[in-house]
C-alpha cells in the first residue's frame, strides 16, 4: 500500500475538523495515510512520526496542510526524494500553496487519477567553506541569505562569480535567490521576478550603501561566492528565513544550483501570473 505523508502547520486548531476526513478518505481510496507530530495533536486515527523522519517511510504523495512557509520546510525534508508535494493553502500569502481547502479532495482526484502536472522548482545549495574547508552544507527552495546580525551597522561582503570577483560592498547583506525565491524576500529588496522556469539565480544586496549596486541575474549553472569581510558583531546565513548558521569572518559561502528539486502537484493550469495578479496585485491600477 502507498503511503501519503501529511505535514501540518503547527497551532492551526482547525486541523481537528480536517484531518479525520482526510486520513479517512485516503484510506478509503487505497492509500496509507502518515501523521507528522503536528498532526497527531489533532487527529489520532493514523501513525505519527517525526517530519524528519518521513521521507524514509518512501510516500507516494506528501500533503501539506499549511502556508507557504511550511511548504518550504518540506521542501527541504523531502529534497533528496523528489516526492511529489500538494499543499493547500491555511495560511496568510498563500503564493506557492496555491491550492484552496475547498479544493482539497477535487486535487486529490485528480492526482489519483494522473490528471496533475508536476511542477518542477529548482533549489539552491550553499556550502559553508571555512580555512579553505567545508564544514557545513544546506539546501533552500527560496533564497539563501548572508547577512550581518543584530546590530545596526553594515557589513562587508566580497561577491565572485565562477571565481572572479564581482564586487565588494559594504551592506546589510546579500540575498541569493532562486526563481522561486523571486516573489519572496529577494522582490522587498527590490529584486527582479523570475518565472519558474527560468535557469537563473538572482543576487541582490541587502541596503547597499551604494546607489548604484543593483540585483543582478546570473545563470542557473554558476558558482557564486559570497565572502565575509567585515561585520559589527556577527554574520549569519539562513536558508529561506527559517533555519540560519553563524559565519566567521573570513567565511565564504558558495552557492550553486542544487541536484535536488521540489515537484508540486498542480491540477488546473491557472499558472504563475494568476498568483502574481491575485496573491501580489501585480498589474493592477
Amino acid at each position: 500500500m502507498v503511503s501519503v505523508a501529511i505535514v501540518c502547520k503547527p497551532n492551526k486548531p482547525e486541523l481537528r475538523g480536517i484531518l479525520p476526513g482526510l486520513v479517512d478518505w485516503l484510506r478509503h481510496h487505497g492509500y496509507d495515510p502518515i501523521l507528522d507530530r503536528e498532526g497527531g495533536v489533532f487527529c489520532q486515527t493514523a501513525p505519527v512520526v517525526d517530519a524528519a523522519e518521513m521521507p524514509q517511510r518512501a510516500p507516494g504523495l506528501v500533503i501539506v496542510l499549511g502556508g507557504d512557509g511550511t511548504l518550504l520546510s518540506v521542501a527541504r525534508v523531502f529534497a533528496a526524494s523528489r516526492v511529489p508535494i500538494l499543499s493547500v493553502n491555511l495560511g496568510s500569502l498563500g503564493f506557492l500553496t496555491e491550492v484552496r481547502l475547498a479544493d482539497l479532495y477535487p486535487t486529490l482526484e485528480g492526482w489519483c487519477s494522473n490528471c496533475h502536472t508536476l511542477d518542477s522548482r529548482t533549489m539552491l545549495e550553499a556550502t559553508v567553506i571555512r580555512a579553505g574547508q567545508a564544514v557545513s552544507s544546506h539546501e533552500a527552495l527560496n533564497e539563501v541569505v548572508v547577512s550581518k546580525g543584530e546590530i545596526a551597522r553594515m557589513g562587508e561582503f566580497t561577491v565572485e562569480l565562477d571565481g572572479k570577483k564581482v564586487a565588494r560592498f559594504r551592506a546589510d547583506g546579500v540575498i541569493v535567490s532562486t526563481p522561486t525565491g523571486s516573489t519572496a524576500y529577494t522582490l522587498a529588496a527590490n529584486g527582479p521576478i523570475l518565472t519558474p522556469d527560468v535557469d537563473a539565480i538572482v543576487v541582490t544586496p541587502i541596503c547597499p550603501h551604494l546607489l548604484t549596486l543593483r540585483p543582478i541575474v546570473i545563470r542557473g549553472d554558476a558558482l557564486l561566492t559570497v565572502r565575509v569581510d567585515a561585520v559589527p558583531n556577527q554574520a549569519l546565513l539562513t536558508m529561506d528565513g527559517q533555519s540560519a548558521v553563524p559565519l566567521h569572518l573570513g567565511d565564504e559561502v558558495r552557492c550553486k544550483r542544487s541536484r535536488h528539486t521540489v515537484n508540486l502537484v498542480r491540477i488546473t493550469e491557472s499558472g504563475f501570473f494568476d498568483a502574481l495578479r491575485s496573491k501580489l496585485s501585480w498589474g493592477e491600477r
